[in-house]
């Protein structure tokens, strides 16, 4: 009897440890982004889908008007798809959901969030592992707020852009945290909001093509390529950006190419191989660009030029210690631009003159009038030789004979005595004593700009100040 019954319950056990198996192989599956595609049909237009916590696999589309929130804790993983979550539908809120691994393939914009349809609201997600990360198109007035985007690690030339906007005017980009991306570009986009966004070790930390009434503001552009370019736009204000560290290949805060009606004020342009690259802006004859208030400091070269140049006004800006405050790339000469308006100029560093009536504006002239500096924007190379006995020789040579020093560059005719109130509100220390000690230096070594004449008196300052404040 005991020898029938042993078999049996062994058969038992075995079925019940196969059944308790098979359960839990069951519990480890993984689950796929079609669970939450159900719970968006089952729910009413409009709805709050409420995404449980875990990792969902494959693309998800979202094609009705609902509010979708991940609380933070809902995966959607593409496992390399073409793309993760793609939206075609207005009136979508996607909010607290983590987005990751899309494709490699640029010819196939592999990306975490693609919007075919707006507007909608991208609010506290997290793309990651994405080779596009935001990809909006033709969603006008949508709102991208709180989102954190980290692309892939490839070279910089095989990334795609963090955000892109195409064709989306009304949008908002607000509190978005961006690292490893190629760009942060607006394409044919009118009336943007651009504010309070962090972009680092990306190609362009924001791109502006075809681009117009667009207001930047409290932006923190670092450590890219260039921090923010601006290319055939018009009518943009920037006001108290950090565009610093930026030193790729061109390596400018700012770079202008075509720009027409810009307002730049309070910004701070700092550690840039260039603080601001201006090229043939303003294009338009009627046009003019503004920059004032600005601190422009510790870069290789403060402000370039080109020769075509025409239009700018520069007023009550500060340029400090940059190696070179103002070049001019290439042969020609810089003419038409305002470096003072109702009397007031913009502070110099550098700046060698006197106020001899305490009334804040130096009696000289700010003259960008060095040898040196001339040949080298001639000759980008001769820069090698920057601060070398070399440099000093040759501006030596000048100043001993006048014949020799070349026609300024520019002039600013009302220079500040002190530093004015420039760059953003509580912004980093606008320099350390160690680097002020090396700019007084270079300064008592004759490096640099030659002011004009002494006796030289630029009553025009005076009379323009007078004029300014009694109209």
């Amino acid at each position: 009897m005991s020898g029938t019954r042993m078999p049996w319950a062994k058969a038992v056990g075995a079925l019940a440890a196969a059944a308790v198996a098979g359960a839990a192989v069951a519990a480890e599956s993984p689950r796929t982004s079609a669970e939450i595609a159900a719970l968006i049909e089952a729910a009413p237009a409009g709805a709050t889908v409420r995404v449980p916590a875990g990792t969902y696999h494959g693309t998800l589309h979202v094609g009705r008007a609902v509010v979708l929130d991940g609380g933070g804790a809902a995966v959607l993983d593409g496992d390399g798809a073409a793309e993760v979550l793609v939206i075609d539908a207005p009136g979508v809120t996607v909010r607290g959901l983590v987005v990751r691994g899309s494709g490699v393939k640029v010819e196939m914009e592999s990306a975490g969030i693609r919007v075919l349809s707006g507007p909608v609201v991208l609010e506290d997600n997290v793309v990651e592992d994405a080779l596009f990360g935001i990809d909006l198109r033709e969603s006008p007035r949508s709102v991208l707020r709180g989102n954190t985007v980290v692309g892939k690690r490839l070279d910089l030339g095989r990334r795609g852009d963090a955000i892109r906007l195409w064709r989306c005017d009304d949008a908002i980009v607000e509190d978005n945290v961006v690292r490893h991306g190629r760009d942060v570009i607006m394409w044919y986009c009118d009336r943007l909001r651009i504010r309070r966004n962090l972009v680092e070790d990306s190609r362009y930390g924001l791109h502006f093509m075809y681009a117009h009434d667009a207001v930047v503001e409290d932006n923190t552009l670092r450590d890219n390529s260039v921090g923010m370019y601006i290319m055939y736009s018009a009518d943009i204000a920037l006001t108290n950006n950090r565009l610093t560290g930026n030193r790729g290949p061109s390596g400018y805060g700012l770079g202008l190419k075509d720009m027409d009606g810009l307002v730049a004020e309070g910004n701070l342009f700092a550690s840039n191989r260039v603080g601001v690259y201006v090229d043939n802006s303003p294009s338009s004859l009627d046009s003019e660009g503004v920059f004032a208030r600005n601190l422009i400091a510790y870069n290789t070269i403060g402000m370039a030029l080109t020769p075509n140049v025409r239009g700018n006004v520069l007023v009550r800006n500060a340029f400090v210690e940059n190696e070179e405050q103002i070049a001019l790339l290439g042969r020609g000469e810089l003419r038409d631009n305002a470096f003072a308006r109702g009397g007031q100029g913009n502070y110099w560093s550098d700046y060698g003159g006197y106020d001899r009536d305490r009334d804040g504006v130096g009696d000289l002239p700010y003259r960008s009038a060095s040898l040196f500096e001339n040949l080298m924007d001639r000759e980008p190379k001769l820069r090698l030789f920057l601060y070398s006995p070399i440099e000093q020789a040759v501006d030596f040579a000048a100043r001993t004979l006048p014949e020799m020093l070349p026609e300024p560059k520019f002039s600013d005719p009302c220079p500040l005595m002190s530093m004015p109130a420039a760059g953003p509100p509580h912004g980093p220390p606008r320099g350390s004593p160690a680097l002020a000690a090396f700019g007084l230096v270079l300064l008592a070594a004759g490096v640099g700009i030659a002011a004009a004449p002494v006796g030289t008196r630029w009553s025009v300052c005076k009379a323009a100040r007078r004029e300014a404040s009694t109209s």
